[in-house]
């Protein structure tokens, strides 16, 4: 496990455990918190609303369920990455380039709705002298 991954997990352990469930919408791109859940690899990631209102107990069920589907090994392409239906919403996960340059790890959207899974923010190490 390198130094910058080490350092992703431990931040993402105390955002998961700072994290609060409270409702929320938006419709805004930064998008309102929802709380924390585990994608099907069991990282954290912060579950929000990007567009539209959509309840948080709604957006955490719907990115539970699409988790879950992809851990039993339900959703086509590498990882799990092929689009699929979780209770009326398209689900899918994003290229590890996407991920790397946005923190969002995937998205489920509903007509004009979209909850997107983003990973805690790592603060960038600094070189020790």
């Amino acid at each position: 496990m390198t130094r910058t991954w080490a350092l992703l997990c431990a931040a993402a352990t105390v955002a998961a455990t700072a994290a609060v469930l409270t409702g929320c919408s938006s419709s805004s791109g930064s998008g309102s918190g929802c709380g924390t859940t585990h994608t099907a690899a069991g990282v954290p990631v912060i579950i929000k609303v990007a567009k539209g209102s959509v309840g948080c107990s709604t957006a955490l069920s719907v990115e539970n369920k699409y988790s879950a589907l992809i851990k039993a090994g339900d959703v086509r392409g590498n990882g799990g990455g092929a689009p699929v239906s979780v209770n009326g919403w398209t689900c899918q996960g994003y290229l590890t380039p996407q991920i790397l340059a946005t923190g969002d790890a995937s998205e489920c959207h509903s007509g004009d709705k979209k909850i997107v899974a983003v990973l805690p923010a790592v603060p960038t190490p600094t070189a020790k002298n």
